[in-house]
């Protein structure tokens, strides 16, 4: 039976089971502390819990190595200090089992096998007031991911239960070994860059950097990548060491910290430096800055109780490998509705990138049209202004001409009620229900694919709403949604069907407005796979084949990457819908096999596989669709990259395979071959790519 046909219309569970290994475990507690260990099934990983001091802690480790030291759990309500006076009464531990499917990510079917482990702590009372169950920390624990969570309970006051609550801030904390170093993104200052719509998760990264620093003084976007040095392990441990499954000879440990599960019931986070000489590599949870915004909402988290709140992910491993491949921000969550309709996915086009806000006129929208039917392709997406450039009316006119093309829009819409400055249009469309669900139903009486909106104010709560309103509704007219300038997305693929992927990162129109990201953009790309992309669908919109990021191919910045480079990128940059940057002229002036392999490219995936790599340098990895592999690579350092890749785990022996390549003068060719089951020698020059695929009969 097909899997996809078993899949329900959320690309829900089919099966969440949780199976009783065993119940309490710890029953009267030592005075002094009580502590629980909880294994994840393979034994790779340990997670212990205690309550030293009355203050709930936990600590990681992996093959017998410490990975998180003890470090601080519990949250202020505005009821109660639950981060201290509390006791472990006993863990429940448990297996929990889970699988399902998502069109959406970088892995359509997903076996989920953890040990959970519910672990109950009670508020020391006095004479007056016994012990009672204030907190549980729910952990899930398997060989590469630890994922944790607070459940809180009311509290008995005079006259009833105090079921409304405030979540004030979290004590949660990360306390990494001395010697671990940095791959962080810093979070913006709230209410600067472009028409004050910072923070937008728009930033670089700072590579290979050392703890102890809080960024531009804001902390750090989700997610975040550290690299301890090469542990001493205890006999019988198994830290790997340079070889096959680490062949770009980096030792050591890689921990992946990030959330998941965040709605309009809590804000968006971001992670903190203790900025203490004593406590370098220690990082807490940040809640969302007091002027985002515009200054508006609390900071806070108002919660009904009891509540759960989002879950802290921690992804561990030996090598990039489990870092690359997790999928545990959707692992850990549920869909929160069923999806209006069997939605599809596919490639597109998108004037802006070349033509900019000119360019969002009826005749110019025509011309992509035309140019997304002969590319095969789904969709155009129409950018900002289309609302004074085009009109309502005219816009009715070139939906039902690109329909006739078998073609589909997406609309772009500004997000703005009062957050920020930013003046594009439409706005004022999106931010009310009644507005909303107005504009929404026009666009599905004119057969609208979906929406791409902008802009928005930041982490706080009635943000989070927002989002999850836009989504909801979204759903109910049958649309699709991308965000931009927005935050990252926290399993938002599984929570909401119609969830097609946000920007949340330092993306492609920046190769347009500097030669800056031109000369940097393979440094980019080969952090994204290792450290953004990993954790949620990615829309970065780029794979041009023009030379110049202008209309006439002639001005403008320059490109310094190779056209394979283009189609590598196409396949490392996971989203369900991409809008690439090629434009109508590519037809005539690019390689006509680069032409073509931009038309067949899949954008839905079943399978991601790392092979290689290391954050800034280069990537090496694969992914299928299907029953067809494509593997790519590209680098960013100046010497040339050559390796020697076994690919029979991916190509049958004899397969028809063919093989695009650059010359150190980033000439690139389309070589078809027959597929000899050997390994094969491969060089990337700096700004080049590789892609090897099959070819289907």
């Amino acid at each position: 039976m097909d899997r996809n046909n078993r899949k329900d219309h959320a690309g829900g569970s089919l099966l969440a089971r949780i199976v009783l290994v065993c119940s309490v475990l710890v029953g009267s507690l030592a005075t002094a502390s009580a502590s629980q260990q909880i294994t994840s099934p393979d034994g790779k990983v340990i997670v212990e819990v205690d309550d030293r001091d009355g203050r709930p802690t936990y600590q990681v480790s992996l093959d017998g190595v410490t990975v998180i030291e003890r470090s601080p759990l519990g949250l202020k309500a505005i009821f109660e200090d639950l981060t201290q006076g509390l006791t472990l009464k006993d863990c429940e531990v448990r297996t929990f089992s889970d699988e399902y499917w998502l069109k959406t990510w970088k892995q359509s079917h997903v076996k989920y096998d953890a040990t959970e482990a519910v672990c109950h702590f009670e508020k020391v009372g006095g004479e007056r007031q016994p012990n009672r169950l204030a907190l549980d920390v729910i952990f899930r624990v398997t060989g590469r991911d630890v994922a944790f969570r607070y459940k809180i309970y009311p509290k008995k006051v005079r006259g009833g239960e105090t079921l409304a609550a405030v979540i004030e801030s979290e004590a949660t904390g990360f306390m990494l070994p001395n010697g671990t170093t940095t791959f962080l993104c810093p979070q913006m200052k709230p209410m600067t860059g472009f028409a004050r719509t910072a923070p937008s998760y728009e930033t670089g990264y700072t590579l290979d950097d050392q703890p102890g620093k809080n960024g531009w003084g804001e902390g750090y976007t989700f997610p975040c990548l550290f690299k301890m040095a090469p542990p001493t392990a205890p006999e019988g441990a198994s830290i790997a060491r340079k070889s096959k499954s680490s062949p770009s000879g980096e030792t050591g440990i890689w921990v992946l910290i990030s959330e998941t599960g965040t709605d309009g019931n809590y804000v968006g986070c971001r992670l903190l430096n203790s900025s203490s000489p004593q406590l370098p590599t220690s990082y807490t949870i940040g809640f969302p800055q007091a002027d985002e915004m515009n200054g508006h909402g609390s900071t806070t988290a108002a919660v009904s109780l009891p509540c759960e709140t989002p879950w802290r992910t921690i992804t561990l491993g030996t090598t990039l490998k489990p870092i690359v491949e997790t999928t545990i921000a959707n692992d850990l969550v549920q869909p929160k509705y069923k999806a209006s309709k069997d939605y599809s996915y596919g490639k597109g086009s998108w004037s802006w990138i070349i033509g900019m806000d000119a360019s969002c006129n009826f005749d110019e929208q025509k011309r992509y049209i035309d140019f997304s039917a002969a590319m095969g392709w789904r969709s155009v997406l129409v950018d900002a202004l289309w609302d004074t450039q085009i009109g309502y009316e005219k816009m009715a006119e070139l939906s039902r001409y690109a329909q006739s093309r078998g073609v589909g829009l997406f609309l772009w819409y500004n997000s703005n009620g009062a957050w920020n400055d930013a003046p594009q249009g439409p706005r004022h469309k999106l931010d009310k229900s009644a507005a909303r669900r107005a504009e929404m139903a026009w666009m599905q009486k004119n057969g609208i694919l979906g929406i791409k909106v902008d802009f928005f104010g930041g982490d706080k709560q009635p943000m989070m709403q927002l989002y999850e309103d836009i989504l909801t509704d979204a759903n109910d007219f049958g649309l699709q949604v991308i965000f931009h300038g927005c935050t990252l997305p926290r399993g938002w693929e599984r929570m909401y069907p119609n969830f097609v992927a946000a920007e949340a990162v330092l993306a492609s129109e920046n190769l347009h407005f500097g030669q800056g990201a031109c000369d940097a953009e393979a440094f980019n790309a080969c952090i994204h796979p290792f450290i953004r992309n990993t954790v949620a669908s990615m829309d970065f919109g780029g794979s041009t084949l023009n030379k110049h990021y202008n209309k006439d191919n002639e001005h403008g910045t320059t490109r310094r990457t190779s056209d394979v480079f283009a189609l590598a990128t196409a396949v490392l940059f996971q989203s369900s819908v991409q809008h690439f940057a090629m434009a109508p002229n590519n037809l005539q002036d690019a390689p006509e096999w680069a032409v073509e392999f931009m038309k067949a490219v899949p954008t839905n995936w079943d399978e991601t596989c790392f092979i290689d790599g290391y954050p800034g340098r280069y990537v090496i990895m694969a992914r299928r669709a299907g029953n067809q592999w494509y593997v790519v690579g590209i680098n960013a350092q100046e010497q040339s990259v050559t390796t020697k890749l076994d690919l029979n785990p991916f190509f049958a022996k004899g397969a028809n395979v063919i093989t695009y390549t650059d010359d150190a003068q980033l000439n690139g060719k389309a070589q078809p071959s027959v597929f000899k089951s050997k390994d094969i020698a491969v060089t990337i020059p700096q700004n080049g790519a590789f892609v090897v695929t099959s070819v289907n009969d």
